[in-house]
Protein backbone atom coordinates (compact mmCIF):
# COMPACT_ATOMS: atom_id res chain seq x y z
CA UNK A 1 0.00 0.00 0.00
CA UNK A 2 3.04 2.81 1.20
CA UNK A 3 4.28 1.40 -2.08
CA UNK A 4 1.35 3.03 -4.35
CA UNK A 5 0.52 5.75 -2.20
CA UNK A 6 2.85 9.25 -2.96
CA UNK A 7 1.28 10.50 0.40
CA UNK A 8 2.51 7.25 2.58
CA UNK A 9 5.72 7.12 1.15
CA UNK A 10 6.79 10.86 1.88
CA UNK A 11 5.79 9.65 5.51
CA UNK A 12 7.59 6.97 5.45
CA UNK A 13 10.53 8.75 3.93
CA UNK A 14 10.40 11.38 6.98
CA UNK A 15 9.96 8.98 9.25
CA UNK A 16 12.94 6.86 8.82
CA UNK A 17 15.11 10.17 8.27
CA UNK A 18 13.96 11.09 11.67
CA UNK A 19 14.57 7.77 13.36
CA UNK A 20 18.04 7.82 11.99
CA UNK A 21 19.42 11.81 12.71
CA UNK A 22 16.83 11.95 15.81
CA UNK A 23 16.62 10.30 19.55
CA UNK A 24 12.28 11.26 18.32
CA UNK A 25 10.41 7.79 19.58
CA UNK A 26 10.06 6.23 16.01
CA UNK A 27 11.17 3.00 14.88
CA UNK A 28 11.81 2.06 11.46
CA UNK A 29 12.71 -0.92 9.18
CA UNK A 30 15.39 -0.12 7.28
CA UNK A 31 16.62 -1.30 3.83
CA UNK A 32 19.78 -0.22 1.38
CA UNK A 33 17.60 1.41 -0.77
CA UNK A 34 14.69 3.31 0.68
CA UNK A 35 17.32 4.42 3.21
CA UNK A 36 19.29 6.21 0.85
CA UNK A 37 16.36 7.42 -1.23
CA UNK A 38 14.80 8.87 2.60
CA UNK A 39 18.18 11.06 2.65
CA UNK A 40 16.12 13.82 0.45
CA UNK A 41 14.14 14.06 3.65
CA UNK A 42 17.10 15.32 5.49
CA UNK A 43 17.05 18.95 5.75
CA UNK A 44 13.29 18.42 6.98
CA UNK A 45 14.39 16.86 9.83
CA UNK A 46 16.67 19.88 10.10
CA UNK A 47 13.26 22.43 10.43
CA UNK A 48 11.70 20.27 12.72
CA UNK A 49 14.36 19.85 15.54
CA UNK A 50 15.17 23.21 14.89
CA UNK A 51 12.02 24.54 15.73
CA UNK A 52 12.10 22.47 18.61
CA UNK A 53 14.86 23.55 19.81
CA UNK A 54 13.91 27.04 19.28
CA UNK A 55 10.21 26.14 21.16
CA UNK A 56 12.73 25.97 24.30
CA UNK A 57 14.28 29.26 23.62
CA UNK A 58 10.91 30.70 23.37
CA UNK A 59 9.44 29.34 26.33
CA UNK A 60 12.33 30.10 28.04
CA UNK A 61 12.28 33.67 27.22
CA UNK A 62 8.45 33.88 27.85
CA UNK A 63 9.52 32.81 31.44
CA UNK A 64 11.53 35.49 31.69
CA UNK A 65 15.05 33.94 32.27
CA UNK A 66 18.05 35.32 30.90
CA UNK A 67 19.05 35.50 27.86
CA UNK A 68 22.40 33.26 28.18
CA UNK A 69 20.15 30.67 30.00
CA UNK A 70 17.68 30.42 27.42
CA UNK A 71 20.29 29.93 25.10
CA UNK A 72 21.85 27.23 26.82
CA UNK A 73 18.47 25.62 26.85
CA UNK A 74 17.73 25.76 23.74
CA UNK A 75 21.37 24.30 22.57
CA UNK A 76 20.72 21.82 25.57
CA UNK A 77 17.51 20.52 23.86
CA UNK A 78 19.27 20.16 20.45
CA UNK A 79 21.71 17.81 22.10
CA UNK A 80 18.99 16.04 23.53
CA UNK A 81 16.68 15.66 20.13
CA UNK A 82 20.04 14.07 18.11
CA UNK A 83 21.46 12.31 20.86
CA UNK A 84 24.60 14.73 20.14
CA UNK A 85 25.42 11.94 17.33
CA UNK A 86 26.89 14.94 15.30
CA UNK A 87 28.58 15.95 17.98
CA UNK A 88 30.14 12.53 18.05
CA UNK A 89 31.06 12.68 14.53
CA UNK A 90 32.75 15.92 14.78
CA UNK A 91 34.59 14.74 17.56
CA UNK A 92 35.62 11.44 15.92
CA UNK A 93 36.54 13.54 12.59
CA UNK A 94 38.97 15.96 14.16
CA UNK A 95 40.71 13.21 16.39
CA UNK A 96 41.24 10.71 13.43
CA UNK A 97 42.11 13.26 10.66
CA UNK A 98 44.85 14.98 13.02
CA UNK A 99 45.51 12.64 15.17
CA UNK A 100 46.70 10.05 12.70
CA UNK A 101 49.45 9.34 9.91
CA UNK A 102 47.54 7.48 7.18
CA UNK A 103 44.38 6.37 5.68
CA UNK A 104 43.93 3.17 7.83
CA UNK A 105 44.89 5.04 11.22
CA UNK A 106 43.09 7.53 10.68
CA UNK A 107 39.56 5.55 10.37
CA UNK A 108 40.68 3.42 13.35
CA UNK A 109 41.01 6.78 15.41
CA UNK A 110 37.56 7.75 14.30
CA UNK A 111 36.17 4.28 14.80
CA UNK A 112 37.58 4.32 18.63
CA UNK A 113 35.34 5.17 21.14
CA UNK A 114 37.57 7.11 22.92
CA UNK A 115 37.93 11.30 22.65
CA UNK A 116 41.43 12.68 22.17
CA UNK A 117 42.73 16.51 22.66
CA UNK A 118 41.47 17.25 18.70
CA UNK A 119 38.08 16.04 19.71
CA UNK A 120 37.48 18.11 23.01
CA UNK A 121 39.26 21.16 21.46
CA UNK A 122 36.64 20.58 18.47
CA UNK A 123 33.82 19.95 20.59
CA UNK A 124 34.30 22.84 22.92
CA UNK A 125 34.85 25.41 20.37
CA UNK A 126 31.48 23.93 18.07
CA UNK A 127 29.64 24.01 21.75
CA UNK A 128 30.60 27.82 22.38
CA UNK A 129 29.81 29.03 18.95
CA UNK A 130 26.10 27.69 18.68
CA UNK A 131 25.83 28.67 22.00
CA UNK A 132 26.85 32.18 21.35
CA UNK A 133 24.76 32.58 18.26
CA UNK A 134 21.65 31.20 19.70
CA UNK A 135 22.26 34.10 22.88
CA UNK A 136 22.66 36.65 19.99
CA UNK A 137 19.75 35.30 17.67
CA UNK A 138 17.29 35.54 21.21
CA UNK A 139 19.07 39.06 21.84
CA UNK A 140 17.53 40.14 18.47
CA UNK A 141 14.25 38.75 18.80
CA UNK A 142 12.03 35.35 19.29
CA UNK A 143 11.29 35.40 16.05
CA UNK A 144 14.89 35.85 14.27
CA UNK A 145 15.83 32.35 17.03
CA UNK A 146 12.80 30.28 15.36
CA UNK A 147 13.71 31.34 11.56
CA UNK A 148 17.61 30.99 12.10
CA UNK A 149 17.65 27.19 13.70
CA UNK A 150 15.07 26.33 11.37
CA UNK A 151 16.89 27.19 8.35
CA UNK A 152 20.39 26.27 9.85
CA UNK A 153 19.04 23.09 10.74
CA UNK A 154 17.69 22.77 7.02
CA UNK A 155 20.95 23.63 5.12
CA UNK A 156 23.48 21.73 7.58
CA UNK A 157 21.38 18.93 7.11
CA UNK A 158 21.22 18.99 3.58
CA UNK A 159 25.07 18.87 2.94
CA UNK A 160 25.15 15.22 4.28
CA UNK A 161 22.95 13.48 0.99
CA UNK A 162 24.95 16.04 -0.75
CA UNK A 163 28.57 14.14 0.44
CA UNK A 164 27.21 10.89 0.32
CA UNK A 165 26.34 11.32 -3.33
CA UNK A 166 29.70 12.73 -4.35
CA UNK A 167 32.43 10.88 -2.01
CA UNK A 168 33.16 7.19 -2.12
CA UNK A 169 32.88 5.35 1.49
CA UNK A 170 36.27 5.50 2.61
CA UNK A 171 35.90 1.79 4.78
CA UNK A 172 33.50 -0.45 3.73
CA UNK A 173 31.42 -1.02 7.33
CA UNK A 174 29.70 2.07 9.30
CA UNK A 175 26.72 4.30 9.74
CA UNK A 176 27.06 6.15 6.14
CA UNK A 177 27.82 3.02 4.37
CA UNK A 178 24.42 1.24 5.93
CA UNK A 179 22.51 3.66 4.54
CA UNK A 180 23.63 2.84 0.80
CA UNK A 181 24.64 4.94 -1.92
CA UNK A 182 22.59 8.12 -2.30
CA UNK A 183 21.92 9.39 -5.74
CA UNK A 184 22.66 12.88 -7.16
CA UNK A 185 19.24 13.29 -7.31
CA UNK A 186 18.07 12.73 -4.16
CA UNK A 187 20.77 14.72 -3.35
CA UNK A 188 19.16 17.67 -5.28
CA UNK A 189 16.30 17.34 -3.97
CA UNK A 190 17.54 17.87 -0.64
CA UNK A 191 19.18 20.80 -1.68
CA UNK A 192 16.19 22.69 -3.24
CA UNK A 193 14.29 21.58 -0.02
CA UNK A 194 16.61 23.58 2.44
CA UNK A 195 17.35 26.46 -0.13
CA UNK A 196 13.57 26.44 -0.45
CA UNK A 197 13.08 26.10 3.09
CA UNK A 198 15.59 29.59 3.63
CA UNK A 199 14.35 32.04 1.68
CA UNK A 200 11.30 31.36 2.59
CA UNK A 201 12.25 31.48 6.30
CA UNK A 202 14.70 34.19 5.61
CA UNK A 203 14.07 35.69 2.55
CA UNK A 204 17.17 36.98 0.42
CA UNK A 205 18.96 37.35 3.73
CA UNK A 206 19.67 33.09 3.13
CA UNK A 207 21.72 33.98 0.34
CA UNK A 208 24.74 34.90 2.18
CA UNK A 209 24.62 32.13 4.84
CA UNK A 210 23.79 29.65 2.07
CA UNK A 211 26.84 30.22 0.26
CA UNK A 212 29.28 30.11 3.64
CA UNK A 213 27.14 27.05 4.19
CA UNK A 214 28.55 25.46 0.52
CA UNK A 215 31.83 26.85 1.03
CA UNK A 216 32.18 24.88 4.14
CA UNK A 217 30.78 21.67 2.64
CA UNK A 218 33.30 21.65 -0.13
CA UNK A 219 36.11 22.76 2.31
CA UNK A 220 34.90 19.62 4.55
CA UNK A 221 34.76 17.32 1.17
CA UNK A 222 38.57 18.01 0.04
CA UNK A 223 39.82 17.44 3.59
CA UNK A 224 38.15 14.24 3.87
CA UNK A 225 39.20 13.41 -0.04
CA UNK A 226 42.66 14.59 0.58
CA UNK A 227 42.66 12.30 4.76
CA UNK A 228 40.65 9.18 3.59
CA UNK A 229 39.81 9.28 0.18
CA UNK A 230 35.88 9.27 1.06
CA UNK A 231 33.53 10.00 3.94
CA UNK A 232 32.59 7.88 6.89
CA UNK A 233 29.32 8.46 9.41
CA UNK A 234 31.72 10.95 11.20
CA UNK A 235 32.53 12.91 8.20
CA UNK A 236 29.23 13.84 7.54
CA UNK A 237 28.47 14.56 11.70
CA UNK A 238 31.29 17.28 11.53
CA UNK A 239 29.85 18.57 8.08
CA UNK A 240 26.70 19.01 9.27
CA UNK A 241 27.99 20.49 12.49
CA UNK A 242 30.49 22.65 10.85
CA UNK A 243 28.17 23.81 8.44
CA UNK A 244 25.48 24.43 10.72
CA UNK A 245 27.92 26.84 12.64
CA UNK A 246 29.17 28.15 9.63
CA UNK A 247 25.36 29.54 8.84
CA UNK A 248 24.38 30.78 11.88
CA UNK A 249 28.08 33.43 11.87
CA UNK A 250 27.23 34.24 8.52
CA UNK A 251 23.47 35.49 9.14
CA UNK A 252 24.74 37.12 12.04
Amino acid sequence: MVKNDPTLIVFADLSLALSLLSRLPLRMETDGDRSAYAAWAYPVVGLILGGLAALTGLIGAALGLPTPIAALLTLATALALTGAMHEDGLADTFDGLWGGWGKEPRLAIMKDSHIGTYGVTALILSLVARWAAIWILLDVSTAALLTGLMASGAASRATMPVLMASLRHARETGLSQSVGVVSSRTAGLAVGISVISALLLLGFGAIWPLFVCLITALIVARIAIAKIGGQTGDILGAVQQLTEIAFLCALL
